[in-house]
């Protein structure tokens, strides 16, 4: 007795379905041009877009050589569409390299250029039959292919992106593709649509790696964007930086940083016995400058003595400028060294200012200090080398009253 097979106690049964080729990669290709278009949305990049609608052109030249139409004529316009198309296709992949990061330097007013193509493959099929538009058409569409490998390769050595090598090696072998069809097609017309058939197996191939290079390519172009904004943000937190510890009219330090680093500098100081010294300066005859000549020229008396200080002072000693017209100067030497140092620096600008237009008396007077082992009160140092500069400034009144 034969007992009941359960349906899930059968074996699988191999079902036969019939696929058109070119239907199927009319759908591949749609696919990918609405996965693109929807990266456009994400990305808004007109290099993207050009994409989606290259590949769009081609699901649609496939989906016209996928069905039977009923008449001759009708058969012969459709190949020649289905060609521009493809050539189109290909015109709009060169497009998408030279918008690549720029402007496109082309617009919708070249399209005029393209007009007697467009009359040729639509209009010569019917008239000439399909052997007009065949070898001319693969012909064309694989030079487009080539220029567009050639571009994406320029491109590869600009910007060292992989998406744009691999977009470029897949343009490459279509163009190699389309250049096998036109010779085929020259040679025996009556077998042309069994080898493009046949061709669309290696096409289908090279199509992934195109798809594959060109979402590669946008992750790359977002990493790089990426990578340009977090630049962009880093020099203006440098540039913010600098803002706030430098003064805005002689470019000197401020006494904000002046707080932020003396910390460190005492430490120095004691941990390696590095002498550590104040000078302080101040600008006589300064309201003078002022009252004579205006505040302008007061603005650029303070700039030229801060560039004056900045000159002649070594790259790991501190200038700040105090307030109004006074100057602090952080030295690594000792008190004699920086008394030294100030006289040089008086005598030095007296020379450097000779004869200019500034009022009798203007100069420098400056007073110095040192910070002594084991002290960390440097707001003490700075108030002695103060106090300084204003016994050499009444010496120097009591000279010029002399």
């Amino acid at each position: 007795m034969q007992t009941a097979v359960s349906l899930f106690d059968r074996a699988p049964v191999p079902i036969a379905l019939t696929i058109n080729p070119r239907g199927a990669a009319a759908v591949a290709a749609l696919l990918l041009a609405t996965l693109l278009a929807g990266l456009f949305v994400y990305r808004r990049r007109t290099y993207i877009l050009q994409w989606s609608c290259a590949w769009g052109l081609i699901a649609l030249s496939l989906a016209l050589l996928a069905r039977e139409w009923p008449s001759l004529a009708a058969g012969r316009a459709i190949v020649g569409l289905a060609q521009l198309l493809n050539l189109a296709a290909a015109l709009v992949f060169v497009l998408s390299a030279d918008s690549f990061r720029q402007r496109p330097r082309f617009s919708i007013r070249d399209l005029w250029y393209v007009l007697p193509l467009v009359l040729w493959f639509t209009l010569s099929p019917i008239a000439l039959g399909i052997t007009s538009v065949l070898s001319p058409g693969y012909f064309l569409t694989g030079a487009m292919y080539a220029t567009a490998a050639l571009a994406y390769m320029l491109l590869t050595l600009r910007t060292r992106l992989v998406g744009a090598a691999a977009t470029g090696v897949a343009f490459l072998l279509l163009a190699a593709l389309h250049g096998w069809m036109a010779w085929d097609a020259s040679r025996n017309v009556a077998t042309w649509d069994v080898r493009a058939l046949a061709a669309l197996i290696p096409a289908a191939l090279v199509a992934i790696v195109a798809a594959l290079g060109m979402h590669v390519l946008v992750f790359e172009d977002i990493t790089w964007e990426l990578r340009q904004t977090n630049r962009r943000l880093e020099a203006a937190h440098r540039d913010l930086e600098q803002l706030v510890i430098t003064d805005p009219l002689t470019g000197c330090y401020n006494r904000r940083f002046f707080h932020e680093i003396i910390g460190r500098e005492i430490q120095r100081r004691h941990r390696y016995g590095t002498p550590l010294s104040v000078l302080f300066a101040d600008v006589d005859r300064f309201k003078a400058v002022n009252d004579t000549l205006g505040h302008e020229a007061g603005d650029a008396a303070l700039q030229l003595v801060a560039e004056f200080l900045r000159r002649n002072v070594r790259e790991a000693d501190y200038l700040f400028r105090w307030g109004g017209d006074e100057f602090l100067l952080l030295l690594t030497c000792g008190e004699l060294e920086a008394a030294r140092k100030g006289l040089d620096l008086q005598r030095a600008f007296a020379a450097a200012i000779e004869g200019e237009r500034f009022p009798s008396g203007f100069g420098l007077s400056i007073g110095s200090a040192e910070l002594r082992a084991g002290s960390s009160d440097v707001l003490a140092v700075v108030k002695e080398a103060d106090d300084r500069m204003y016994q050499d400034k009444t010496r120097a009144h009591r000279r010029a009253r002399a």
